[in-house]
């Protein structure tokens, strides 16, 4: 079930659809394929995701693979408002790791109805340049969506299983 979004966002969501990442092991921050630069932000489709206490947050897209494998590395902030937004192709357990990632983050799985099925708060950044010294995080409920937000922020909107997002 693909999330109806309107507009730049919907289309790059139907466009990429069958190139979604539909592997067991999604980064949060990614892999490396070297040493690339980081992206500006503003590259990334993005669509507001209203959490259930009404707050809205701005989230870029990752739709295809390569931006799910990129995910939030390099970046040395996430505002307060802002997060980024896995998009699924089926359900499934997908966990994911934090290689190469410069903040600790928030991490909120969803089912194909948006609703919460599993959270991870304050995933630190694994210092390690060996990614497989890196722990995964998450992955023991099934999910199509998965939510990235900066540390501290699903405590700070109160989010707890079985609430549903919107978007």
């Amino acid at each position: 079930m693909w999330p109806r979004l309107a507009g730049r966002a919907g289309r790059a969501v139907r466009r990429a659809a069958p190139l979604c990442l539909a592997a067991a092991l999604w980064p949060a921050c990614g892999p490396s394929t070297g040493d690339t630069p980081p992206r500006a932000a503003s590259q990334l489709a993005t669509t507001p995701v209203t959490l259930p206490d009404g707050a809205v947050i701005q989230a870029e897209l990752a739709v295809t693979p390569e931006e799910q494998a990129r995910g939030l590395m390099y970046r040395a902030d996430l505002p307060e408002d802002h997060g980024m937004l896995f998009i699924g192709t089926r359900s499934s357990q997908r966990s994911f790791w934090m290689f190469r990632c410069l903040i600790p983050l928030d991490m909120v799985w969803m089912d194909g109805a948006h609703r919460i099925v599993e959270i991870v708060r304050n995933a630190p950044p694994c210092a390690s340049e060996d990614p497989s010294a890196c722990p995964s995080y998450g992955g023991k409920a099934n999910s199509v969506y998965v939510l990235e937000l900066g540390a501290g922020q699903a405590e700070a909107h109160g989010l707890e299983i079985g609430e549903r997002i919107e978007f």
